[in-house]
């Protein structure tokens, strides 16, 4: 059992991590050296990396409500507890205290709305950083923001007394003391540790009433914010009607907001296209079905084929004509929007599960490495939107961030000779005779097995059968392959013994989009729900069966949150969140059958419609197969497009590939976090503090005390010391130079050891009314919600 199988464990986890996908500011200064690009590639790249129809604030009306649609309601209005997700950032962004917030290129930005100055005023014997409050600053209730509001924050953050729940404290640990300065307005931030990335802290901030005990934290900002310091503040949380509505703030001492109030409406994603036709939102982040759809609109009538779900009744001309009148009518509403586009700060990965079997050898995840046509992958999804197509070379930063370099020069270029020469120096090699590429079917097994016969995806008792035997040398003493939990005996996933995959940590916060990424974070709704439920209990205990005490009310409540938790967790595992990638009600859902049905078509074929046969690498007389496990809703239809690019390519130096597609609730979970794959397809968001916030996913596994392993977030189990190294002294270096010098260094050997192979930059896609200004897919920068509205 691993330590997130604990209560405590799980709180030691979640305090080691800053969510820098959800709520991250800050700041990567390179030496020039390491930039890689001139000014006029950084500021195509920056331009690459924000669309958002910027104008001067003189341009826009005073008034006005933006209605803007959002995945779900907040599980929280506390930005640091395990539940918090992107709508819970957002509205943190509009009504909270930034100390720096981000620009397109990833740099941070003195917010001096907050802060008069903020500096590293000593570095030595101890780290010492400075902040001076901008003397206007203050809560909504008319108190000033002080330095007792960052002596709470720390002391709820530190991450020493349990009875706060907190998701993370990457940061606030190394801190040994906050304190008053020269004056209330002066904040003295003394450093246990160097920590280098010290301008994540304090951002969003709370009031010291939010923070300043246990039980003030744990459910005093959960559903509601009761003092603010932005903007904007919260005016109502209306669960039945599924918005939250954000007013401006009688307060504020800076730029006043345009708008008068924004209405962030819960919205899934299949509803998103018909709000857009019926007006009844202004900005919606969409997938690609609904941009065609909006960039059809402005076509002239007539030109390109019918819009989606309107063919019409067939062969009668009253039908037609209806058709025709309700696609204008659809047509004349989209007419109103336009779509802002970017490339967003989170890519997409081949993992390479390096924990057992073939893949442990570094030879063959090189191999299949450097058989891979990363532009063409990166084409097949880019180049249809009209964004940069270039694949990304860093797993640490961005294409439009400042500093980014492309390190895969570590690895290599694709070279389907030097592949082949690396499986062969592995013991792989082929000995002539000719094999057909394994095709997809749900649930496929490898060539040889059989589908699983409940057609789940999932393996069963039967799973020693299904043709993934190795009966190499490597192969223990029970016959397994170190790749099969139900060979050596299945037992528990958090104490493997010889064959069982090692355990995976708690899921990460992450962004709302990036696949995988949801649904790790209901690994955290999980935990949440967790320690309500011991809440509950402890509650309960103390009531001792009393219903009208204090005790049983908490009991009450607590339970409650704690289904609540649980539900909001099942339904990010089911898709039934909006745009999630794979969800059942994605607007991409009417698609599933046509393009479930064609999985054997739209294998890549050669250009003489001959069937490929290629001659398959073997070892001891087994061939190299790799089960590629894909999720199976309809959002994630290019995502397998790209899993059946990839097996095209593999199939080329010999290697079989099985495709293994399986329900999106189960796809992160069960396969990815627990190691039940060999490759894998999803995403990591980008960070501005690279040596915080990367460092878990590429850490080397540790046996954990109890004989598990702990991976952390590296859920490729492929890390060594020297990275681990160089993520600490990064973290550590004051210097900013020299710190970019270690995460390059760092990014360099990720490469080499071929465990994530970055393939491209999603795309991030927002519609929006024509007439609003400064917002759209905003990249990396923080919006300025002030100065989003209407133009005149």
């Amino acid at each position: 059992m691993t330590d997130h199988d604990h209560l405590a464990g799980r709180r030691a986890v979640c305090r080691r991590r800053r969510c820098a996908a959800l709520i991250a500011a800050g700041v990567l200064l390179p030496l020039p050296v390491l930039t890689g690009c001139s000014e006029d590639d950084r500021e195509a790249s920056v331009a690459a990396s924000q669309d958002i129809a910027p104008a001067p604030r003189g341009d826009l009306k005073n008034g006005g409500t933006l209605r803007w649609a959002v995945d779900a309601m907040p599980g929280t209005l506390n930005a640091f507890q395990s539940d918090a997700d992107a709508t819970t950032a957002r509205i943190a962004g509009a009504v909270l205290p930034s100390m720096f917030t981000i620009d397109a290129s990833g740099r941070p930005q003195r917010n001096a709305d907050f802060l008069d100055a903020a500096d590293i005023s000593t570095r030595d014997p101890k780290q010492v950083v400075t902040y001076k409050i901008n003397p206007k600053a203050r809560w909504s209730d008319g108190t000033a923001i002080t330095a007792a509001d960052f002596v709470a924050q720390w002391t709820a953050l530190r991450g020493k007394n349990n009875a706060y729940w907190t998701a993370r404290n990457a940061g606030y640990d190394r801190i040994g003391k906050v304190a008053q300065g020269a004056n209330a307005h002066e904040v003295k931030v003394t450093f246990a540790r160097p920590y280098a990335d010290w301008r994540s802290l304090f951002t969003p901030l709370y009031p010291k009433s939010v923070m300043g005990s246990a039980d003030a934290f744990n459910d005093g900002a959960r559903e509601q914010l009761k003092v603010g310091a932005g903007p904007f503040l919260v005016q109502k949380r209306d669960a039945r009607e599924g918005r939250v509505i954000l007013v401006r703030n009688p307060r504020w001492w800076g730029d006043p907001a345009k708008l008068k109030r924004i209405v962030l409406q819960s919205l899934p994603g299949d509803k998103r296209a018909a709000a857009l036709v019926e007006g009844s939102v202004d900005v919606a982040a969409v997938d690609q079905i609904a941009a065609k759809r909006v960039a059809s609109a402005r076509r002239p009538a007539g030109s390109g084929s019918p819009a989606d779900g309107h063919a019409g009744p067939q062969g009668t001309r009253a039908g037609a004509r209806t058709d025709a009148k309700a696609a204008a009518a659809e047509n004349t509403a989209l007419r109103g929007y336009t779509i802002r586009k970017a490339l967003e700060p989170a890519y997409t990965q081949l993992a390479l599960n390096g924990s057992s079997g073939p893949l442990a050898d570094d030879r063959v995840r090189r191999a299949v490495a450097r058989a891979l046509d990363r532009q063409a992958l990166a084409d097949t999804v880019l180049k249809p939107l009209d964004l940069p197509s270039k694949p990304l070379g860093s797993h640490l930063l961005m294409a439009g961030q400042y500093g980014y370099a492309d390190h895969s020069a570590a690895l290599g270029d694709q070279d389907s000779g030097a592949a082949k020469a690396l499986l062969a120096d592995a013991g792989w090699k082929s000995d002539g005779a000719d094999h057909q590429q394994a095709g997809e079917k749900p649930g496929a097994p490898a060539p040889g097995g059989r589908a699983y016969e409940d057609g789940d995806g999932r393996p069963d008792d039967r799973y020693a059968e299904d043709g993934y035997r190795d009966d190499s040398a490597e192969d223990g003493p029970d016959g397994s392959d170190d790749r099969n939990p139900a060979r050596a005996g299945r037992g528990h996933a958090g104490a493997p013994g010889r064959g069982d995959r090692p355990a995976a940590a708690e899921a990460p916060l992450s962004f709302t989009g990036a696949v995988g990424s949801e649904v790790q974070q209901s690994a955290l709704l999980r935990q949440s729900a967790s320690f309500y439920k011991q809440a509950a209990a402890s509650e309960k205990a103390d009531a001792d069966g009393d219903t009208g005490t204090a005790a049983y009310a908490k009991y009450k409540r607590y339970k409650k949150r704690a289904a609540e938790a649980l539900g909001a967790a099942e339904r990010v595992e089911t898709g039934q969140t909006g745009q999630l990638p794979g969800s059942g009600g994605h607007p991409g859902a009417r698609h599933a059958a046509v393009e479930r049905a064609a999985d054997a078509a739209a294998a890549p074929q050669p250009a003489d419609g001959k069937t490929s046969r290629v001659a398959a690498v073997k070892k001891n007389g087994r061939p190299l197969t790799l089960r590629f496990v894909l999720p199976d809703g309809a959002g994630s239809e290019q995502l397998r497009t790209v899993g059946r690019r990839i097996a095209s390519m593999l199939g080329k130096i010999g290697v079989q590939t099985s495709l293994q597609r399986v329900s999106d609730a189960s796809y992160f979970q069960d396969h990815i976090a627990s190691g039940d794959y060999d490759l894998a397809l999803y995403s990591w968001p980008g960070t501005a503090y690279p040596a915080t916030d990367a460092r878990p996913i590429y850490a080397k596994p540790q046996p954990a005390p109890d004989g598990s392993l702990t991976v952390e977030q590296n859920y490729t189990r492929v890390g060594t010391d020297h990275i681990d190294q160089l993520f600490d002294q990064a973290a550590s270096e004051l210097d900013e130079g020299a710190s970019h010098t270690l995460v390059a260094q760092a990014d360099a050997r990720i490469w080499a050891a071929a465990g994530s192979i970055p393939l491209y930059q999603r795309p991030e896609l927002v519609a929006t009314k024509k007439s609003l200004a400064n917002v759209g897919a905003f990249g990396f920068a923080t919006p300025r919600f002030q100065d989003i509205g209407y133009r005149k």
